[in-house]
């Protein structure tokens, strides 16, 4: 007799196939068999007119320290999602130097761990709500090694290198790298290659937020498939955009890029976020060189109006298109202060704060160096391109439900599936669901996970198609989505008739694991 039965869904594999009008039959924690007249089960649902699809895999999350929260976090169970791809944007919660820690994201800090493996350790101890598989990142292991310095000596190459092999022993799924911001920007391609081919020891993937999303995407698209290339790894290149007005139009060139390294025999895949804004650290804004000897020397060059000038200076050079800060991609119209330590200046927009615009970035950045932004800096028509192809899957880059927020880490996968699958028809569903399934988990080794047929894991969302969506604004981003109605971890049911059933279920699945 099975433990459950999912009766009369309209069930997809997740590879793409036609839905079929099935029941799902799940025992011991994985599923068994899919069609009809499949025997008894100890309990039935009857999921007629819903779709019965994988759980939900979002390869580009920030929810790191989500398990240390002191209650259970539902937020992304409520959107179908049952594993998380975590350590992105070459930030990790180890292994971290404490001379160094501070470096890091301010929500990183406060749980970094000295080891890769300690963290996987606590985190799992502490209980997600979800699964979470977790890749190392390359800030981290810079900041580790050599602190906020530009150029690291051999020495310190060699032990991120180590501490590298150790995080991927331990059990991440995979190198990432953030490129944007520091130090990861001081890097040159060399390095990055010395890491991903450590990586390549274990068949793990590189993930990278590119040097640039913007004028210099192009440049930055290159480097991405030659680090790739040379070290021989997966290639993931991390919410595909193309940033600002003078750019709006290159999703054709990004997606060329993309095929043309995928037909040279690279095994290269992208994620995107169904959002026109996209959510970052105001200090991003400026040139990399700004942070170099980290918060301190930051604050001493913005007390100067001779530096202000000169980093002003360097980010408008129309000659240099990466490693010059997000500064013209931006108009002040388009930057919306999300967190600041003065309350009054979030929600606001750049453009509305006295005074010309980079000198009222920096007096912010003097206020508090860790406030971030919201940018609305895409286009609709490359969001959607970028969306449609088959090599792009679906990824948040949410953080922790927290504190003002952006409504991606809200209801990115239900935004997906309503507005642009059933009311924009950007994508069959069949083709939808392999997106935010088997496309993510097989690019991290993620093999009993991320399908629907026998064998498989029984992490499993079913959702009402005709309501699935999310009502979440920038303005008031944490609204509950609608539609996913049933969601299970391991053949457990987590959310009933839309209900979180409370605990924390999820796991940490290291390198390997099912």
């Amino acid at each position: 007799m099975h433990d459950l039965l999912l009766s009369h869904g309209s069930v997809h594999d997740g590879f793409g196939s036609p839905e079929k009008d099935a029941d799902v039959a799940i025992s011991e924690g994985r599923i068994v068999a899919v069609g009809r007249d499949l025997g008894p089960a100890r309990r039935v649902i009857d999921v007629s007119g819903m779709v019965v699809a994988p759980g939900f895999v979002d390869p580009h999350s920030h929810s790191d320290t989500v398990p240390f929260l002191a209650e259970p976090q539902p937020f992304k169970l409520h959107q179908g999602v049952t594993t998380e791809i975590v350590g992105n944007c070459g930030f990790s919660c180890g292994p971290a130097n404490p001379e160094t820690a501070g470096f890091m994201p301010a929500v990183l800090a406060e749980q970094a761990f000295t080891t890769f493996g300690e963290y996987l350790d606590a985190a799992r101890a502490a209980g997600p709500s979800n699964n979470l598989a977790v890749m190392v990142g390359h800030n981290t292991l810079r900041l580790a090694a050599s602190g906020m310095e530009a150029k690291p000596t051999g020495e310190a190459l060699d032990r991120m290198r180590v501490m590298a092999a150790e995080a991927f022993e331990a059990g991440a799924v995979g190198l990432s790298s953030g490129l944007e911001y520091v130090p990861g920007a001081y890097a040159g391609t060399d390095e990055l290659v010395a890491l991903a081919l450590v990586a390549r020891r274990w068949n793990l993937p590189y993930a990278t937020h590119m040097r640039s999303e913007s004028e210099g995407l192009a440049d930055a698209l290159d480097e991405a498939i030659a680090v790739a290339t040379r070290a021989g790894v997966r290639l993931q290149v991390s919410h595909c955009k193309a940033s600002g007005r003078a750019v709006h139009g290159s999703s054709a060139m990004l997606l060329a890029k993309l095929a043309e390294a995928r037909r040279s025999g690279l095994d290269v895949r992208a994620d995107v976020y169904p959002y026109l804004a996209f959510g970052t650290g105001l200090v991003a804004v400026l040139p990399p060189v700004a942070c170099e000897g980290g918060q301190e020397a930051l604050l001493a060059r913005l007390a100067d109006p001779l530096t202000r000038a000169a980093l002003r200076e360097m980010a408008e050079d129309p000659v240099t298109g990466t490693g010059v800060g997000l500064w013209r991609e931006l108009h002040p119209a388009d930057v919306q202060i999300l967190t600041h330590s003065d309350p009054a200046v979030e929600g606001r927009r750049l453009a509305d704060l006295p005074g010309d615009p980079w000198e009222a970035l920096c007096d912010l950045l003097r206020r508090d160096p860790h406030a971030s932004g919201v940018f609305h800096t895409m286009h609709d028509d490359d969001v959607t391109a970028i969306m449609a192809d088959p090599l792009v899957s679906i990824g948040s880059d949410g953080g922790p439900p927290v504190g003002p927020n952006h409504p991606r880490t809200f209801g990115t996968f239900p935004t997906f599936l309503g507005t642009y699958v059933r009311e924009r028809k950007v994508v069959p569903m069949p083709e939808a669901i392999r997106k935010v399934s088997s496309a993510v988990a097989a690019q991290f080794g993620l093999t009993d996970r991320g399908w629907l047929g026998p064998g498989a894991v029984a992490d499993v969302c079913v959702f009402d198609p005709a309501t699935v969506g999310h009502d979440g604004t920038y303005e008031v981003p944490d609204v509950r989505p609608h539609g996913v109605r049933h969601v299970f971890l391991a053949g457990r049911e987590v959310v009933a008739e839309g209900e979180f059933t409370g605990g924390r279920h999820g796991t940490v699945l290291r390198r390997g694991m099912s």
